[in-house]
């Protein structure tokens, strides 16, 4: 009994000088990962004869040119909401594309209706004789509000028939959008023309316009029954 009791405290005393090693490399391993994880600044230093260092702090001397640098992570772009993965297939398959006009009270209603039923969808707008030429292109109509779903035109608003219409494409009854989720901004059917870049001497010849912008029918107008 007593062999043990000697050799357990031998087995003790030789442990604490691990231990006395040990807890300064730990202490000094957590010190390093602290320090690396703080922001430092650093200097880009321009010296008189042109040549270039770097350095954590700034020089005295005034005549050195010094520019600060910015070592901050940049900014992660905010990323659009994904849609359910039954509403992506819908969307995939059918798109919905509003076209509206300013003062458009059946327009106003329309898209009440595909907000409250949480379509994603496109708009575009018809204020220019461009915009009015494409729409009647595309629809074989300048009436507004036009909504297609698919190659499916379907022309003013008519609460029961758009329900309907997209009821058969699949869409759901009620809204399953994302709570973060915004509707893309509208944006005009025909996009303007950039002006012509003035030449740089007075002699030069003029830059051409750009051609005007069409866009081919997709399909059309009003088939019989509910097609897509």
């Amino acid at each position: 009994m007593q062999s043990h009791f000697y050799a357990y405290h031998f087995a003790v005393a030789n442990a604490r000088p691990a231990w006395r090693w040990l807890l300064p490399l730990a202490v000094g391993c957590i010190a390093l990962g602290s320090g690396s994880l703080q922001a430092q600044s650093v200097y880009r230093i321009v010296g008189p004869d042109g040549q270039v260092t770097f350095s954590d702090k700034p020089p005295t001397t005034p005549a050195i040119k010094v520019t600060p640098i910015d070592n901050a992570l940049p900014a992660v772009a905010p990323v659009a909401p994904a849609l359910p993965y039954e509403l992506h297939q819908v969307v995939g398959k059918f798109p919905v594309t509003l076209y509206s006009s300013s003062n458009c009270a059946p327009c106003d209603s329309g898209r009440n209706l595909l907000a409250t039923r949480g379509v994603p969808y496109s708009e575009k707008t018809i204020t220019t004789a461009q915009d009015a030429e494409a729409l009647q292109a595309l629809s074989g109509s300048n009436a507004v509000p036009l909504l297609t779903i698919g190659a499916q035109h379907l022309s003013g608003f008519s609460a029961s028939e758009w329900t309907q219409y997209l009821n058969v494409a699949g869409y759901p009854e009620s809204s399953i959008l994302p709570a973060s989720y915004r509707q893309p901004p509208a944006a005009p059917l025909v996009t303007p023309d950039k002006p012509a870049i003035p030449s740089a001497s007075p002699g030069a010849p003029e830059q051409p316009a750009l051609p005007p912008v069409t866009v081919p029918a997709i399909g059309p107008a009003n088939p019989a029954g509910i097609r897509f």
